[in-house]
């Protein structure tokens, strides 16, 4: 992929997309738009206003790098380093998952049952995201409900590194305490009293790994994917860790993989513990979040 000399931005953008097009880039267009705006650091809007303008002859180089990158199938979220989710933009990087949209609804959940839970604007659970990534459930809680206490926790520590991060660059980094440990074995080791426990394991059985898209099976950390041969792994255990805490939480709310809707909200049932559990679809239709709760 080379530039031309005299191509406007326009221009530019149009021959990146069919580039990309060409390897068989999915949304290829957008993927230039969004390279494109990286490298110039314009706004869509900015970069839409400035369309006639020629192309930078000294970011030639740099442009080509990128496209040769995106058309080899690195996300494109990770060659710009963010991710838009829930209103916010967030860093990302190869050691942790790419925020998506699904989990979106997940953080709508727990905001909507929580504020039914604790209606007061000044009430104050002390709510744990569980697998932190980069930050996306805690941070968003965090800034959606400012009284309330957040802990969240990873046991990769270039994941909470990322997460931190997040939680600096959006404000909230005095709100959240991040833990480095398994599922919900710190908590339980400080004997906390927790209201709400939210998490995204990985729940990808790992007989699918090959069905899975090149950039993703090639990109994104394994350990935020697989959950284990039948992808339900983590929700045993984690569900099973619920008991050693030192009471019950009243909320929890977990995203699960196409077909474990059930699976998982019967484990939350054999707990015995909640006056609901609902399953939540995605945009697609797919029971995508289990949520179980009970009246405090």
């Amino acid at each position: 992929m080379t530039v031309e000399r005299k191509l406007t931005i326009r221009e530019a953008y149009v021959e990146a997309s069919s580039f990309l097009q060409g390897h068989e880039v999915s949304e290829a267009s957008n993927c230039a738009e969004l390279l494109l705006q990286h490298l110039l650091g314009w706004s869509r809007s900015e970069m839409l206003l400035r369309w006639q303008e020629m192309f930078p002859v000294e970011l030639e180089g740099q442009w080509c790098e990128l496209l040769k990158r995106k058309a080899a199938g690195e996300p494109v979220q990770y060659i710009i380093g963010e991710q838009d989710f829930y209103g916010r933009t967030f860093k990302v990087t190869p050691a942790v998952l790419i925020p998506r949209p699904e989990t979106e609804l997940l953080v709508e959940q727990v905001v909507m049952l929580g504020t039914e839970l604790w209606p007061s604007q000044e009430a104050s659970p002390l709510v744990a995201d569980i697998g932190a990534g980069s930050g996306a459930i805690a941070v968003s809680l965090a800034a959606e409900r400012p009284s309330w206490r957040l802990m969240s926790s990873d046991i990769s520590s270039a994941a909470l590194a990322v997460a931190k991060a997040n939680a600096e660059r959006l404000g909230v980094a005095g709100r959240i305490s991040f833990l480095e440990g398994d599922l919900l074995a710190p908590y339980i080791q400080q004997g906390l009293r927790l209201d709400a426990v939210v998490s995204n394991p990985p729940y990808i059985p790992e007989e699918d790994e090959g069905g899975l898209m090149p950039e993703v099976r090639l990109f994104e950390p394994a350990s935020a994917l697989y959950g284990g041969k039948d992808g339900l792994v983590l929700y045993r255990r984690l569900i099973a860790q619920l008991k050693e805490l030192t009471s019950m939480p009243f909320l929890v709310g977990l995203e699960v993989g196409m077909g474990q809707a059930k699976a998982v909200s019967d484990m939350l049932a054999a707990v015995e513990a909640w006056d609901g559990i609902r399953l939540v679809p995605d945009l697609a239709g797919i029971d995508r979040h289990v949520i179980a709760w009970k009246r405090r």
